[in-house]
């Protein structure tokens, strides 16, 4: 039977509680980023000077998209591409709107090959095999070109399908309400242990102490680039999410709450890594190579490391499948609302698709040479590249665009009294396109500094 309209969002499996959606918000912005990559950059442009930066740039553009989103979702009560037609607006936007289908499931696909090696790495941290070389360049590089991180891919895929076809509320919503809470209690203990290692200081300090000479353009643009990725912005899945909301839940208030999880979550990450790696003496780089090189080396020098490595393995698996569960729901509801199919059968083959799309990512580390060296870069970088600064800042872009300048019924879907109102409308038509036209050029390179 078709899914129109009337019926997506509104059957009893599928549509979020109030404490449910804003769980599943949250777990859609608590991903790899946050732990590998903010506090990296916060340290490298000024500690708390940039934390702070990075406040009022989640409050220039982060949060006025993020409601936007969540609007024009419940509004048209489709999908990230549907809804932009659904919710009164042009039909054009409904095909410009296909890229934030199309983006997350590219991320999706490459996203699923990170959550696998977390898993890795939790089973071989609690086992304690991943302390028995201190070679962890090698090990990550031998592990990365072989055959195995299929397998985990596939384990990835299968978990996060499992979630999304059970449905919005017996599934999505379940998933989040056991895990973000249980990721909350794994973020309390390893900054506990962190804060309380010997030269910890040293690592607050830099993590915290401001440095307003620090602060640059650079560091500017940073920020909002930043705080635009952060809250998954630009790939359709708060859209998505908004279309399975209750009429009766306050948008503005969902704004802040998930802001404010996304807030502490990188606060708290920030607590973890600096502290861990100024008391083993490590560079706190970001990306994998902090993740699965550097603080492999801390865990085994501390007492219990194999478990408290296990734990931040397990931590980043969270992490990591909470935000594919988000991913994968993009394209199901679109193909539901689209084509009519069942959710059974749109998780089956579009996850099927997402494993068969990331097989040239993740053999492109070593499997198949061909695919290692394309231009600088492997084939999994470019299609981080491609997604990352080009699909996404587009996707937000027509958001904006849409919003401040296509859309009648605006008001009502915000649900914000007037002058409440004025000031969005004012910040997604006349702020938010600019900030995010500039995170665009910076983070194409166009604009450096």
């Amino acid at each position: 039977m078709k899914t129109t309209q009337t019926q997506l969002g509104q059957g009893r499996n599928e549509r979020f509680s109030s404490a449910g959606f804003i769980l599943a918000a949250i777990g859609s912005s608590v991903g790899l980023g946050n732990m590998w990559k903010f506090p990296y950059i916060t340290g490298e442009h000024g500690g708390a000077a940039f934390f702070l930066l990075f406040i009022i740039c989640l409050i220039l553009i982060g949060l006025p998209l993020l409601l936007a989103e969540l609007a024009i979702g419940r509004a048209g009560r489709g999908s990230a591409s549907t809804s932009f037609v659904k919710a009164g607006g042009p039909k054009v936007f409904g095909r410009l709107g296909l890229l934030q289908v199309i983006a997350p499931f590219l991320i999706l696909s490459f996203y699923v090959i990170v959550a696998g090696w977390t898993l890795h790495y939790a089973v071989q941290s609690f086992s304690g095999s991943l302390y028995v070389n201190s070679d962890y360049s090698g090990q990550f590089g031998s592990f990365t070109q072989g055959l195995m991180p299929l397998v985990w891919q596939a384990v990835s895929v299968l978990v996060t399908a499992i979630v999304v076809g059970k449905g919005i509320s017996g599934g999505i919503e379940k998933f989040n309400k056991v895990l973000i809470p249980g990721l909350v209690v794994l973020l309390i203990i390893l900054m506990i242990r962190a804060l309380t290692l010997p030269g910890a200081g040293e690592g607050v300090s830099f993590f915290l102490q401001p440095d307003f000479s620090k602060l640059s353009p650079e560091a500017a643009l940073v920020a909002l680039g930043h705080a635009f990725f952060s809250l998954s912005l630009g790939m359709g899945i708060l859209l998505t999410y908004g279309a399975y909301v209750d009429k009766r839940q306050s948008l503005g208030t969902a704004t802040l709450a998930i802001g404010a999880g996304d807030l502490v979550y990188a606060f708290i990450a920030g607590l973890i890594i600096f502290p861990t790696t100024a008391s083993f003496g490590l560079e706190s780089n970001a990306g994998p190579s902090l993740v699965f090189i550097a603080l492999p080396a801390a865990f085994s020098a501390m007492p219990f490391g194999a478990f408290f490595g296990g734990l931040f393995f397990i931590l980043l698996a969270i992490a990591a499948l909470t935000s594919a569960v988000s991913l994968l729901e993009v394209p199901v509801t679109y193909v539901m609302d689209r084509w009519g199919w069942g959710r059974g059968m749109s998780v089956t083959i579009i996850s099927v698709l997402v494993l068969l799309v990331g097989l040239p990512s993740v053999l492109s580390f070593g499997v198949v040479p061909a695919l290692m060296d394309m231009g600088g870069k492997n084939f999994f970088d470019w299609l981080d590249f491609i997604t990352s600064n080009i699909l996404l800042p587009v996707g937000g872009l027509i958001t904006t665009l849409f919003v401040g300048y296509f859309w009648k019924n605006a008001a009502e879907a915000a649900g914000l009294k007037s002058g409440w109102f004025r000031l969005w409308l004012f910040m997604v038509r006349y702020i938010a396109p600019v900030l995010v036209v500039l995170v665009l050029l910076h983070t194409t390179g166009v604009i450096k500094f």
